[in-house]
């Protein structure tokens, strides 16, 4: 039995600000800058390890993981290292040191402009 569990695409506090790359899909066609954007979101989740790397971070308890918990992923330290780094340049997680260790957090913010951008609707909580 896992102790993860799925995190909802979540509509971010009233308080934060959501830059979202994008307009919806549908809404009309993307700018020469937000393609560039948006693919390098894409560039970054097609990736088989960064998806997993992802993954783990977003669905772990509190929504942030250190990478002490994540590195499991059947690659080496520095390769998990360089993979969490392509997922810190597209945008798509945040970290901070603590001590030794570094924590890695999937914004709330990130996940509803992604869910918009997919969609074309906003989340519902």
């Amino acid at each position: 039995m896992s102790n993860t569990k799925a995190l909802p695409l979540l509509e971010p506090a009233a308080d934060e600000a959501v830059a979202p790359c994008c307009p919806p899909l549908t809404e009309r066609p993307f700018t020469a800058e937000e393609a560039e954007t948006a693919a390098r979101m894409f560039k970054a989740l097609g990736d088989p390890v960064r998806l997993r790397l992802f993954s783990a971070v977003a669905s772990h308890e509190g929504g942030e993981a250190c990478v002490c918990d994540i590195s499991d992923v059947g690659v080496s330290q520095p390769t998990v290292s360089h993979h969490l780094k392509k997922l810190k340049e597209a945008g798509l997680l945040t970290s901070e040191r603590r001590g030794t260790w570094v924590y890695y957090r999937v914004e709330p913010s990130v996940l509803a402009a992604m869910g918009r951008l997919l969609t074309g609707v906003a989340p519902t909580v």
